[in-house]
């Protein structure tokens, strides 16, 4: 027996749903909503937070995360989506690397501390300075794993640095919440076998929203 999934959890997993979803979208479209973008971002600084909620800020600054990750499990948009769906198993995939790679998670970790300076500096979490710096942070670390995850889109946005740096600071994002998620119990088997417990705990976030 494993235990259900509760209300942290799916806090955290909506904000993996949420980087995943705005991957996708910033890969087709070439932009996303500067507000979810930089909840993303300032989510990485996040090293010691009071709660699960105040790694995003507020619960209302997920509900682009809880709305789609609602979509995909009861398969309302799941060919739309595929590529969201696919990028969630990926980082939660790469997230489980990085738990075990001690030296990793301490380069990482120095390397965001660095970069919290830089965006008090500027004035700004999403500062192209600051986007570059965690982007580089990004491919030096989990972009030396073995597996990586494939993005799909437009190639004539793919192949601009800015939105390339953003791609990597949204797959960053994820995985920094999937390992919050695995920290507060969250499994993979979860999401194949509670699909009505973490449906239910959505619509209670939605309710709270």
């Amino acid at each position: 027996m494993f235990s259900k999934p509760n209300r942290e959890q799916v806090i955290a997993l909506s904000g993996i749903f949420q980087a995943c979803q705005l991957v996708e979208t910033l890969a087709k479209t070439g932009s996303v909503p500067s507000d979810r973008f930089t909840v993303c971002v300032e989510s990485l600084f996040q090293q010691n937070p009071p709660s699960t909620e105040a790694v995003f800020g507020s619960l209302s600054n997920l509900q682009l995360g809880i709305e789609s990750m609602q979509e995909l499990i009861t398969l309302q948009s799941r060919t739309q989506k595929s590529d969201t769906l696919r990028y969630v198993v990926g980082v939660i995939y790469l997230a489980n690397k990085l738990r075990r790679d001690k030296g990793m998670l301490n380069l990482i970790g120095e390397r965001l501390q660095q970069a919290a300076k830089q965006a008090e500096h500027f004035g700004s979490p999403s500062h192209a300075n600051v986007i570059a710096n965690l982007a580089q942070t990004y491919q030096d670390s989990i972009s030396t794993f073995r597996y990586r995850i494939q993005v799909n889109g437009y190639a004539g946005y793919l192949q601009q640095d800015y939105i390339a740096q953003r791609i990597r600071c949204l797959l960053f994002a994820g995985i920094r919440s999937a390992i919050l998620w695995h920290q507060l119990g969250g499994r993979r088997r979860q999401l194949l076998f509670n699909r009505q417990q973490l449906l239910q705990q959505l619509r209670d976030l939605q309710t709270a929203l």
